[in-house]
């Protein structure tokens, strides 16, 4: 028989292995030198793997991609690590990495203020990295995230998948860099805020992972408070203060302060906006005239609209409505931002202005960080916000139930007394609106002395509050402050 050449051999298949890098940095901060650590990268997620009962080893399943920051020479059993990430879902962590939170920062301008391409980064001397070290993490297939080969990528797109992957990075970055005795937040943007609180609970029951507290930005709870379907009226009240405050910023509400409006917006909101809606057709000619006045007076629109859309403003369609007049669309995202489109007579805008207009720069900011700043080197596309994820994303768990992890976070809080939770809201979020946010709290399961460990901050800013200037330098102190005194 002819010798095989070694050549012909199939060759073993290579398993992912972790991919870090680090470099290191200095940035001064009031007078003080931060010298920190920044390590960036893929860790590969396994899983145990048994056959017939019997142990078989653990296979990869996913490569996942993220950033920590790490205070040179602090102590681990101070030293408070915070691991933040973005929504969507199929959102990466970029918004709050170079939004917020990180040592450096895109320059994106604002509404009305946009900074033109190609777009720069700067020290953020207001960076959370002055209280806490930080590890931002982009959920599979976000990022450079992705499932390993022969995996399917569809058993991380959806409610539990999400929660028990993002987990299981958490505590492999705990366990490997021996912090389990530093103080430990979550921060979430979005459906971040969904994905903190599932795991908060999680982190809890199954890893034995208790947490000091939750840093929840633009929140959604309950998705019953965003739903706009056929027999649920819940939305349409609590998104009327966001459409007043938007209808405040574009002028449609003269002379008159902003707080007075909201007042009027929330009580109206809270009493007499469900009782009309709920009565149908019920409601008499003059209660439903007089519900018809307030709602066009307090959203800006035509009282003639409010009349035709049978009292319920459904929010793309109110985007899209409120400034048709002066040929704009106002934003989702942010209501505070404007932009056009090709068709004025169109029921939903083609696009979220908002969206777009921050898109750009924050893309730009982090690819180029992350090769050039942090010497990370992959031609992967740094997939910052995927259509396919957000699309098939799955919630079976919920099935004939809305999606809610109010029960989660009131069991985490319950279970944990000393878990304290920061929620920051921005009045023109059209997406995740205050009022919204307020309700789900309301219904929280918790006894009264548990209420105190919540508080909320109000931004005149959008989702992103963060791209208003004076909301990101509030808001920083805001949050360092939050972890301050949940840490002394």
């Amino acid at each position: 028989m002819a010798p095989t050449d070694a050549a012909d051999e199939p060759k073993p298949a290579v398993e992912p292995t972790d991919d870090l890098v680090s470099t290191s940095h200095s940035l001064t901060v009031r007078r003080r030198k931060l010298n920190y650590t920044a390590t960036t990268g893929r860790v590969v997620l396994r899983k145990e793997v048994t056959t017939d009962g019997k142990f078989e080893g653990h296979q990869p399943k996913a490569e996942v991609f993220l950033t920590a920051y790490t205070l040179d020479g602090a102590d681990p059993a101070r030293r408070p690590v915070t691991f933040a990430f973005n929504g969507g879902p199929g959102s990466a962590s970029i918004w709050l990495h170079l939004g917020l939170f990180g040592p450096r920062r895109v320059v994106s301008g604002d509404a009305g203020e946009l900074a033109a391409p190609p777009y720069g980064l700067v020290d953020n001397t207001e960076t959370l990295l002055a209280h806490s070290d930080l590890v931002f993490i982009d959920p599979v297939s976000t990022g450079y995230s992705r499932a390993v080969k022969g995996e399917k990528a569809g058993e991380f797109h959806g409610f539990e998948g999400d929660i028990e992957s993002v987990g299981e990075v958490i505590r492999l970055w705990t366990t490997r860099n021996g912090r389990w005795v530093s103080p430990k937040f979550l921060a979430g943007e979005s459906y971040g805020t969904t994905r903190a609180a599932g795991l908060a609970h999680h982190l809890q029951t199954r890893r034995g992972m208790y947490l000091n507290g939750l840093i929840l930005i633009s929140s959604v709870l309950d998705f019953a408070t965003l739903d706009f379907t056929t027999g649920n009226d819940v939305p349409y009240a609590l998104f009327l203060p966001s459409y007043a405050a938007i209808a405040h910023h574009h002028g449609l509400h003269g002379d008159r302060p902003l707080r007075e409006v909201l007042d009027e917006a929330e009580a109206f909101a809270a009493r007499d906006y469900p009782y009309a809606l709920a009565q149908g057709s019920r409601l008499s000619t003059e209660d439903r005239a007089a519900a018809v006045a307030t709602l066009a007076r307090l959203s800006g629109l035509d009282p003639d609209y409010v009349e035709r859309v049978n009292l319920r403003v459904e929010h793309i369609r109110f985007f899209t409505e409120l400034l048709r007049h002066r040929k704009q669309t106002v934003g989702r995202l942010d209501g505070r931002f404007t932009g056009w489109d090709s068709d004025y007579g169109r029921e939903r805008f083609s696009d979220d202005p908002a969206g777009s207009a921050i898109m750009g720069a924050y893309t730009a900011g982090m690819n180029h960080y992350l090769h050039s700043e942090l010497a990370y080197p992959n031609d992967l596309p740094y997939e910052v916000l995927s259509i396919e994820v957000n699309r098939s994303w799955s919630f079976k768990e919920f099935e004939n139930a809305h999606v809610t992890v109010t029960d989660r976070l009131a069991a985490a809080m319950r279970a944990n007394p000393h878990l304290r939770v920061h929620v920051a809201s921005g009045y023109t979020d059209g997406a995740t609106p205050y009022f919204a946010t307020e309700h789900s709290l309301a219904q929280l399961d918790i006894p009264d002395e548990l209420r105190a460990n919540i508080e909320v901050c109000y931004y005149e800013a959008g989702h992103m509050m963060y791209v208003h200037e004076p909301s990101r330098l509030r808001q920083s102190k805001d949050i360092a402050a939050f972890i301050g005194k949940t840490v002394s």
